[in-house]
């Protein structure tokens, strides 16, 4: 029996390593190759013109979220839509990546509880994250722009974290005369990171964050969520956190705001606010997409709002085409000088194109007769004019 019960200790032993070894090594990158997918499709006809306009523009994006996942973003990957090569690949110059804190389980647009079963916990778990990272949104906003600065030491002819409106023009500057590095702006996806305290702002201003969200998909200390429960504006916290926000280098992003939060924050504000990743709700009437309303009052700003690229905000119409359509008529009800590129990417959005493939979107805006200097404005100068006013020196 002695021997019977070691057999059966080595076998649990063993069921457990094998466990841990398919836990850790398989599922994580199993998860973000379905929740990131590329349909696949055809190579999408690009003409030589466009191709010759995408060459020669200043591209840049207000939002991915490639951080969360565990790829080595210098080296071109197999899964997801964003890496270094890929976006060197879709010329594009400017990239924020934004750090997801919390998600919460059954996320949808209409409602979710800000106590639902975080994801993220078991997405840190999993990808053995520091430990700290286990049960502080803090510290995982903080090492998902390590994670960045680390790509940046690694690979420093290819990447630059901009921090400053200089950071920025070096940048600029060395792309004007050919080279492909990228500037990797860090951003945070709702600002539950603080965890409820303003001081912890100098600890993501120094980590390099430099676009704030104040909410995601819950109800925070600082605000409703557009897909909370409570569909409130500002609290007193939240209205701290904005003053913060403005007297800082720091872009205000109200993605997944409530309209309540949009709207107390243009009071109490005058400086440019974005929308990072959306859509026109006239376009596509869902509550993921604020109304044209409040589009344009944030426009007033000398913001601007960034066009995704899934199926959830475009209505179904979400290949190259499709995006191109939203972005016409997203300059027809905003101004071409409000309008920007936001895809979503590696946020749990399943896309027609990666980014490596913009072109194809520039293409496809020239054929729905969007004229060149309003792409040009739309792909990337906007975005340039609102981190221009931003950025500290």
């Amino acid at each position: 029996m002695r021997g019977f019960g070691k057999w059966v200790g080595r076998l649990l032993l063993l069921i457990v390593v094998v466990g841990g070894i398919g836990f850790f090594g398989f599922l994580p990158p199993y998860v973000e190759k379905t929740r990131n997918k590329v349909f696949e499709h055809a190579s999408y006809a690009v003409t030589d013109t466009a191709n010759a306009l995408h060459a020669d523009m200043i591209v840049g994006d207000w939002h991915a979220d490639s951080l969360l996942w565990s790829r080595d973003l210098t080296e071109r990957g197999n899964r997801g839509q964003v890496d270094i090569p890929r976006l060197q690949e879709g010329n594009v110059a400017l990239q924020v990546f934004t750090a997801v804190t919390k998600s919460p389980a059954g996320q949808n647009y209409n409602e979710n509880s800000d106590d639902a079963f975080d994801n993220i916990t078991l997405l840190a778990i999993g990808q053995l994250w520091p430990m700290d990272t286990w049960d502080s949104l803090l510290h995982r906003a903080l090492y998902q722009a390590e994670k960045l600065h680390e790509f940046e030491e690694d690979a420093p002819d290819q990447l630059k974290i901009i921090r400053t409106r200089s950071d920025l023009e070096e940048v600029l500057e060395a792309r004007a005369n050919g080279s492909k590095i990228i500037g990797g702006l860090l951003g945070i996806e709702g600002a539950h990171p603080l965890e409820g305290k303003l001081e912890n702002m100098d600890a993501l201003e120094q980590a390099g964050h430099r676009v704030i969200g104040l909410q995601h998909f819950f109800d925070n200390a600082l605000g409703g969520s557009l897909h909370g429960q409570s569909n409130t504006g500002l609290t007193d916290f939240g209205r701290a956190v904005v003053a913060e926000v403005s007297q800082r280098g720091m872009v205000l992003d109200l993605a997944h705001s409530s309209p309540q939060v949009a709207w107390d924050t243009l009071e109490i504000t005058d400086m440019p606010l974005i929308v990072s990743h959306t859509g026109l709700h006239s376009n596509c009437p869902v509550k993921r997409n604020f109304k044209d309303d409040l589009m344009k009052a944030i426009a007033s700003t000398g913001g601007v709002i960034g066009i995704g690229y899934w199926a959830e905000v475009s209505c179904n119409d979400f290949a190259p085409d499709g995006i191109a359509k939203m972005i016409k008529a997203s300059i027809d009800v905003l101004g071409e000088d409000h309008v920007s590129l936001g895809s979503d990417y590696d946020g749990s959005v399943q896309t027609k194109f990666d980014t490596s493939e913009l072109a194809a979107l520039t293409s496809a805006l020239l054929d729905a007769g969007v004229t060149e200097p309003q792409i040009r404005k739309v792909m990337g100068e906007n975005m340039v004019r609102v981190l221009r006013a931003r950025l500290s020196d």
